[in-house]
C-alpha cells in the first residue's frame, strides 16, 4: 500500500489520499491521469490492467485502487 500511494502522491501531491474517495467523481482524476496511473501500476506491482477493470469503482480511492492490485496479483 505504501507503494501505491507514493505512487499516487507523484501525481497529485496536492491530494489526501487517505481521506478522498471520489477520485474520479469528483474529477480529481481524469482519463488521462487513470492512463497514466494504469501504466504505472502495471509496472511497479507486476500486473495487467484490463480495460474491463478501468471503470470508477475502482479508481476512486486509494482502497479501490489496492484493492483491485490485490485481486489482479
Amino acid at each position: 500500500m505504501e507503494e501505491l500511494l507514493t505512487i499516487l502522491k507523484e501525481a497529485k501531491p496536492d491530494v489526501d489520499f487517505s481521506i478522498e474517495n471520489k477520485l474520479v467523481d469528483n474529477s480529481i482524476f481524469d482519463s488521462f491521469d487513470i492512463v497514466q496511473l494504469v501504466m504505472q501500476l502495471n509496472e511497479a506491482f507486476d500486473i495487467e490492467i484490463g480495460a474491463e477493470e478501468i471503470i470508477p469503482e475502482n479508481f476512486n480511492s486509494a482502497d479501490s485502487i489496492w484493492q483491485m492490485i490485490q485481486r489482479l496479483q
